[in-house]
């Protein structure tokens, strides 16, 4: 599979990689057997980059990524994981439901501070057992996930102290590459403006639906040579299922209008003789300043057809006639 180098690191990922939410159990449990299957097809498929965070089952994930790669040669993969949630135990009957099924038994604190950052990583250490991690994006800062208010404290916290943290680590050799992990465009910018970042993991914000991250975010990347992984190529699935019932964007049931557009969007596919899913999975891969899209499955079965996405023609000149039926969200 071929690679694409991370902003202007030595860091090298495989143009697909894989994402750790699902195999921590998000939606639905996943169990122990069923993570190293998937995680062993996604290997032998040639994908070499993984992704994974203390958020997916609060610590689950970490583990079975750790127990999956130990004993691959360390210099054969990448991985990265996140920063700005803490850990800490708690009874099972007290376990936030944040759509995890099973979690381990821990509950979240925000913490973007030069502290929080250190300790994060230092506990992803412990739980991965492994000896290097690549990548660190700041996980989740911003009005989509905080609301405005506690976006301002903790955008103090990473800008204060959060990011000479993570310097600090790049500096030490303890990782070799930082960015944000993020579901909007606006808190990207916002940190771009201050600092530079070496790449940035952003969800379902450029699709073939969604582009909000064109106007501004791509430019800015180009100009200052950060990568993007991208994540959420289905949007939360509507793009992988059609205007089904009960198809999802953006984490909730599809309105009206973004239903109608997935409909348009279906029929010129059936036109160009390809699924719909073909070219939303190849499109961000078509951006220089993108270095690998994510895909994030329980199950080698989803993974498989997935990957098999890629071998579909898909006629690039076909991507421009999706544009009058894309969306912007406002609030990102």
């Amino acid at each position: 599979m071929e690679k694409r180098r991370i902003g202007q690191t030595a860091l090298e990922v495989t143009e697909v990689s894989f994402g750790g939410a699902a195999i921590g159990g998000l939606y639905r449990a996943c169990s122990r057997e069923a993570a190293m299957e998937t995680l062993q097809g996604a290997w032998e498929a040639g994908l070499r980059y993984f992704d994974t965070a203390p958020f997916y089952g609060f610590g689950l994930s970490e583990r079975r990524f750790g127990d999956f790669l130990r004993y691959k040669p360390r210099d054969s993969y990448v991985l990265s994981t996140k920063v700005g949630r803490l850990l800490h135990p708690v009874p099972e009957d007290q376990v936030p439901d944040h759509s995890y099924v099973d979690p381990l038994p821990f509950a979240l604190d925000y913490d973007y501070s030069y502290d929080g950052i250190m300790r994060s990583v230092e506990f992803s250490y412990a739980r991965l057992g492994l000896n290097r991690i690549d990548i660190l994006f700041v996980h989740d800062i911003g009005v989509y996930t905080h609301g405005v208010e506690k976006t301002k404290l903790h955008f103090r916290q990473l800008m204060d102290g959060g990011l000479k943290a993570l310097e600090e680590l790049k500096r030490a050799g303890t990782i070799s590459a930082y960015g944000l992990g993020v579901n909007e465009v606006q808190i990207c910018l916002d940190v771009m403006r201050r600092a530079p970042l070496d790449c940035i993991l952003l969800a379902s914000r450029y699709s073939l639906l969604d582009r909000s991250a064109e106007a501004e975010l791509l430019p800015l990347c180009r100009a200052q040579r950060t990568s993007l992984v991208i994540g959420g190529v289905f949007n939360s699935g509507i793009l992988a299922t059609g205007p089904v019932q009960g198809a999802h964007f953006d984490y909730q049931p599809a309105s009206r209008d973004v239903l109608d557009r997935v409909d348009a969007m279906e029929k010129i596919a059936a036109e160009g003789g390809y699924p719909l899913p073909a070219a939303a999975f190849q499109f961000p891969l078509h951006e220089p300043a993108v270095a690998t899209v994510l895909t994030g499955t329980a199950k080698l079965a989803n993974l498989t057809r997935n990957l098999e996405l890629l071998d579909i023609d898909v006629p690039e000149t076909d991507y421009a006639r999706y544009r009058p039926y894309t969306v912007v969200q406002e609030l990102h």
